[in-house]
């Protein structure tokens, strides 16, 4: 493993750090100065480059925030932890500014020092297989089944000029997927032209599509070519379909039977080649028994069909694209990227998204320019994820198949519990078991059934968690996707001490 660098120029300081990280394994290097720190730098191989790099703010020869600053010129995504008094808060916010990972105000709780290196180096490793898989990362994301179905289809359909009919809700990435067959294809030397039919007004979007000559009408002071000739050779994306008046229906009939069409106010037949590609979110034959569009344009359009799932439909692909969000946030703005917890991960992942992937991106742009410090907490999440300060950090959990039922304790009395000490199995598995629970408990008249199961439910996970982790708050708080102030507040409420 990659050792810590630390850089203090004083001795006690740099002995304390030193002892408590090799007694979690972690190998350390330490320095007096900036200066020796920017020369082993230089010459430091890859296998011992700092994992982690923590520097006090103020020493002799240059300071920790010109350490950090020419660290991030050259190793971006090293995280950085700046040592600062508390009397140095305004140094500390030039810290996040520049960059930091976190600051450790002085003097400082050694368990939580080294609780914040060791969540500093699994942010490094995770920054470590980020970079590559931003290196690698395609026009498309998605490891979800769905979305791999998806993929498979683009690359059988990119070789061929059929027309394509993609369907999904708004904001799932529709025009992403007409881009990559585009892209695959072999009119990719072609241009690929989009219209949204829903955005041009129905005067407007006749002359949008098929051009018009001089003085057909007033303003037409010059002869303008349409999006079809405009995409001649090449893909013409034509999203909303669903929405295009009904006369127009007509004339795009036309164009896809023959090649042909006029411009508007004109007696030429101009003649393209075009492919199309068709999206939709509503339900096309639905429109058509409503009469609101044109049966024989909808079986012209819907040779292929292609479905793309909804964000809430490919959880497991929220971190991935979250993560490229942010990347793709702080590129366009000019700023460090953000990093995220497991914690605001786990937020999003239980969101339903109604905007989809355009939502997430939304929220990932608002994270980056709101969020105050590098790392993002659930805390920091828009008020639409349905975060609240006075909210637990972790959304509401499933029960765990190893919770069975067990006796209801007293209504106000602490819960006294042993770690290691399971739960008794009922005939029926736990949910028989809760569920037979809940309803005596209910028929005694009780309300404070929900209180009492949850607090047993909260109780057993967190004990586990300790006991997995040895009692180390922090880490079993991050083993259960919770933030650390979450579970020292649980702990106490629940009787846990």
């Amino acid at each position: 493993m990659k050792p810590i660098w630390i850089v203090d120029d004083d001795q006690s300081i740099r002995f304390v750090l030193e002892k408590a990280l090799l007694r979690e394994s972690l190998p350390t290097r330490s320095f007096t100065n900036t200066r020796d720190v920017l020369a082993a730098l230089e010459v430091a191989a890859d296998d011992n480059a700092p994992q982690v790099l923590v520097s006090d703010i103020r020493m002799p020869g240059g300071s920790g925030l010109d350490l950090l600053g020419k660290v991030k010129e050259r190793f971006p995504a090293l995280p950085v932890i700046i040592m600062t008094a508390y009397s140095d808060l305004d140094s500390a916010v030039s810290a996040f500014q520049g960059g930091a990972f976190e600051y450790l105000p002085k003097p400082f709780d050694l368990p939580k020092a080294v609780e914040l290196i060791r969540r500093a180096v699994e942010e490094s490793q995770r920054e470590e297989v980020g970079e590559v898989f931003m290196a690698e990362t395609p026009e498309m994301l998605g490891q979800a089944p769905a979305m791999q179905d998806v993929f498979r289809a683009i690359g059988r359909l990119s070789q061929s000029n059929v027309t394509v009919m993609i369907t999904g809700e708004s904001g799932s990435g529709k025009e992403l997927v007409a881009r990559a067959l585009h892209k695959h294809s072999n009119r990719a030397s072609g241009p690929f032209v989009a219209i949204n039919t829903a955005a041009i007004p129905k005067d407007l979007l006749e002359s949008e599509l098929f051009g018009h000559e001089r003085g057909a009408f007033t303003g037409a002071q010059t002869m303008r070519r349409g999006r079809f000739e405009q995409a001649d050779g090449g893909t013409l994306f034509l999203d909303e379909i669903g929405d295009m008046p009904f006369d127009l229906q007509t004339r795009l009939l036309r164009v896809l039977s023959d090649g042909h069409f006029y411009r508007v106010g004109g007696h030429s037949a101009v003649k393209t080649n075009v492919r199309v590609i068709a999206a939709t979110h509503q339900n096309l034959e639905q429109r058509v028994k409503d009469g609101a569009f044109r049966e024989d344009l909808f079986h012209r359009l819907n040779v292929i069909r292609l479905r793309l799932p909804a964000l809430r439909e490919r959880r497991e692909d929220v971190p991935m694209l979250t993560r490229h969000f942010l990347q793709q946030s702080a590129v366009q703005l000019g700023v460090e990227p953000k990093r995220i917890s497991d914690g605001a991960l786990a937020w999003l992942g239980n969101f339903a998204f109604p905007g989809n992937v355009r939502q997430l991106e939304n929220i990932c742009h608002w994270l980056t320019v709101m969020t105050p410090a590098q790392m993002i907490e659930p805390k920091d999440l828009p008020p639409e994820v349905g975060v609240t300060p006075d909210e637990s950090q972790t959304p509401e959990l499933a029960l765990p198949e190893c919770l069975v039922a067990a006796p209801a304790p007293a209504l106000a009395a602490p819960m006294a519990i042993t770690v290691g000490t399971p739960f008794s199995a009922s005939a029926g598995g736990w949910e028989s078991g809760l569920e037979q629970e809940a309803a005596a408990l209910l028929a005694s008249g009780r309300t404070d059934v929900w209180e009492v199961l949850t607090r047993r439910f909260e109780s057993r996970l967190i004990v586990a968690a300790l006991a997995a982790t040895r009692g180390r708050r922090i880490e079993a708080a991050q083993k259960l996707g919770i933030g650390r102030n979450t579970i020292t507040r649980k702990i106490a409420e629940l009787g846990l001490d």
